[in-house]
């Protein structure tokens, strides 16, 4: 795992024990470094995440670089967040959102534990 500022990258091989089995409320990322409207969602998920420390955990998975857990959650278009509340996937949003619906998502996810 590579830890940035706030949200913390996650490879294939430690998905499960990291974001699944922790049992804390989570939101992952699936995107890719190509992707423009990726790269915009990801400055909000920074600034959620300095908003949500302590209370959600942010990651990161790379498409390119982890297809068994994109297809495992069967992602097929980035971005793509999931919401994950105590190991089960709990909500979902695929391509861009914005930051009062992504904040209305994470209160839920966030007052739901």
């Amino acid at each position: 795992m590579v830890a940035g500022a706030k949200i913390a990258e996650v490879a294939d091989d430690e998905f499960n024990e990291i974001v699944i089995e922790s049992g804390k409320p989570a939101v992952v990322d699936f995107s890719a470094k190509w992707c423009v409207p990726c790269r915009d969602l990801e400055v909000i998920l920074q600034e959620m995440a300095s908003e949500y420390d302590g209370r959600v955990s942010f990651y990161k998975v790379d498409v390119n670089d982890c297809s068994r857990t994109a297809s495992k959650y069967s992602v097929r278009s980035i971005p793509t967040l999931l919401f994950i509340r105590k190991g089960e996937v709990f909500d979902q949003s695929v391509g861009s959102v914005t930051r009062d619906t992504l904040s209305k998502k994470l209160r839920t996810l966030a007052e739901s534990t």
